[in-house]
């Protein structure tokens, strides 16, 4: 009688030893989950009264990508309409990170893009809006990207873009009914760097359309890396600045852990 009273409570604390075990795995699991950025994409393949073919420009996409999943974090896409976005700098594909990303699993996740009404954005610690010309297509009146990236400033969580990609912070109205740009230092596309790249394709000049909202602007030397964070607004010049958007991003959102 002795032994099977031994038995059982032997059998008791290796039952309880490896319940502990097993709560104290999924707690360290909760406390190192890693952060989720939602990169959302443009659907325009074309622009102008010429038709020039455009999408997201390769490097804005790819080496923030690559610094994202250095980071550890969760990426995923969502684009304005669920259909397939594209590409554009196919010709820039050498570039380390820009191959990895279209050989890895970076354009295989991109082209698998849901359609941003189906997320749930609110569970993401940042969004990120790459560039190229297509934003400028599709992204300055859209009323659900504007709501996205209001709800998503308001909860402090983290908002980047670059390039012709800061086009979505247009036209974004704070809760308080001021648009999210005016007194915020950004940068994007210079207008500058516009009349010898698009000015013919591009339906107005984004660095002047983000000054008219009251944004205090900050140009660098043409196609210098430049980027900037106010706050939790991260917004980068041109395809140069993707990495440094992207780790300026990264550094606030490890700040808040």
């Amino acid at each position: 009688m002795k032994k099977l009273i031994l038995l059982i409570i032997a059998f008791a604390l290796t039952t309880f030893n490896a319940q502990s075990k097993k709560e104290n795995i999924n707690l360290k699991n909760e406390t190192t989950m890693t952060k989720k950025v939602l990169i959302i994409v443009s659907n325009a393949n074309a622009i102008g009264p010429n038709n020039r073919r455009t999408g997201t420009f390769l490097p804005e996409v790819a080496h923030p990508y690559a610094e994202f999943s250095k980071a550890n974090y969760q990426i995923d896409f969502a684009s304005l309409t669920g259909d397939t976005p594209y590409l554009d700098a196919l010709n820039l594909a050498s570039d380390p990170d820009n191959l990895s990303f279209l050989t890895g699993k970076g354009w295989e996740t991109m082209q698998k893009a849901v359609k941003l009404s189906t997320v749930d954005v609110s569970k993401y610690d940042a969004i990120f809006i790459p560039g190229g010309l297509a934003p400028m297509v599709d992204m300055p009146e859209n009323a659900l990207l504007k709501k996205t990236i209001k709800e998503t400033y308001e909860r402090n969580a983290v908002v980047g873009a670059v390039c012709h990609g800061p086009v979505s912070l247009l036209n974004v109205k704070l809760s308080n009914g001021s648009y999210l740009v005016n007194g915020k230092n950004i940068t994007s596309f210079t207008d500058e760097e516009e009349r010898g790249y698009a000015i013919a394709d591009v339906p107005f000049l984004l660095e002047t359309a983000l000054t008219k909202q009251g944004a205090k602007f900050h140009a660098a030397t043409n196609w210098s890396a430049h980027s900037i964070a106010d706050g939790n607004l991260v917004t980068g010049q041109n395809p140069a600045s993707a990495k440094g958007v992207a780790e300026k991003m990264i550094i606030i959102l490890e700040s808040s852990k």
